[in-house]
């Protein structure tokens, strides 16, 4: 295994290089990156003060003053007195430097897309998954948000469906009949829903959806675990875990005997949360979908008898 320090000095090394921050401009521009970053913050807040503006970026009140004193000289921020305290100063961009800021965004925005364009989707889905990892781990140690499991609504639906099939076709290349299958999955869930015995759960964290998953009826006691989904950015975190638990406990309440899924073997982190759960494979069938030959596979958990 490489030497943690050495492989994150060599990635640096790797990434500067990329993305062009070694240049003496930033995206062929006379900004450095420093300067373009404090730019991304003033065109993306109303106005803030400078000690404000130094606490988000983390930079020296020294080294902040300067940048801003060439903003001024070259007539791309405008300074207001503050009207909770008037010893502070508002700082926005002008119609000046929102012109310059939106050049070099739209520049920043090509030039991604141009290290991008060589990538399958698969590939760019995997790179997006790494740099969320990479955010995650070493961002800052907050409390994470707290997980909520909530019964589905109007419009929820539609982001299942939008989801699998984004998702799906990002990482795995899958056609647009995966997107088509889910939706008539939904729709049938909908249709014939029996609350007494079928559940849909969505998942929240910060009142964004992270997570979905069904249970279904597939006779008087067998129940079927269908379409779970966890956003990337909130893989790792319990999320699916808490998912497929919630279907268990739901599943034996319910007076269910067992409950089966089908799923994909290439679905590596779905598998290993049924696996976990105490779900079995119990058979094996290649078959050709959405694009690709594929092996679907039936995993089964059985439930104890939850009647007195």
């Amino acid at each position: 295994m490489v030497e943690p320090i050495a492989a994150v000095r060599r990635f640096n090394r790797f990434y500067t290089r990329q993305i062009g921050v070694l240049q003496e401009g930033l995206l062929r521009s006379e900004f450095s990156l420093t300067e373009v970053r404090v730019l991304y913050e003033l065109a993306h807040r109303e106005s803030q003060t400078a000690s404000e503006l130094g606490q988000t970026l983390g930079l020296d009140a020294g080294y902040l003053s300067r940048i801003l004193r060439g903003f001024s000289r070259k007539r791309m921020i405008a300074r207001t007195p503050s009207n909770k305290d008037g010893r502070e100063t508002l700082l926005r961009l002008t119609g000046r430097g929102r012109k310059i800021f939106g050049e070099l965004d739209a520049r920043s925005s090509t030039e991604v897309r141009a290290l991008l364009r060589d990538l399958t989707q698969r590939e760019q889905g995997e790179l997006v998954g790494c740099m969320e990892s990479i955010e995650r781990l070493l961002g800052e140690h907050q409390s994470p948000a707290p997980l909520v499991l909530r019964p589905h609504r109007p419009g929820d639906m539609g982001w299942v469906v939008h989801r699998h099939g984004a998702l799906y076709a990002q990482e795995y290349g899958w056609d647009e009949r995966f997107e088509a299958l889910v939706a008539r999955i939904v729709a049938d869930f909908v249709d014939h829903f029996d609350s007494r015995r079928e559940r849909c759960w969505m998942a929240e964290m910060d009142g964004q959806i992270v997570g979905s998953v069904f249970l279904v009826s597939q006779s008087k006691t067998i129940a079927k675990l269908r379409l779970l989904l966890v956003e990337p950015g909130a893989r790792g975190r319990g999320v699916g875990r808490r998912l497929v638990d919630e279907c268990i406990r739901f599943a034996q309440a319910a007076g269910y005997r067992k409950i089966t899924l089908w799923t994909q073997s290439n679905l590596v982190a779905a598998r290993r949360i049924y696996e976990r759960a105490g779900f079995k494979l119990v058979g094996k069938e290649p078959h050709a979908s959405f694009g690709f030959e594929l092996m679907s596979e039936t995993w089964e958990l059985s439930l104890p008898d939850a009647s007195p």
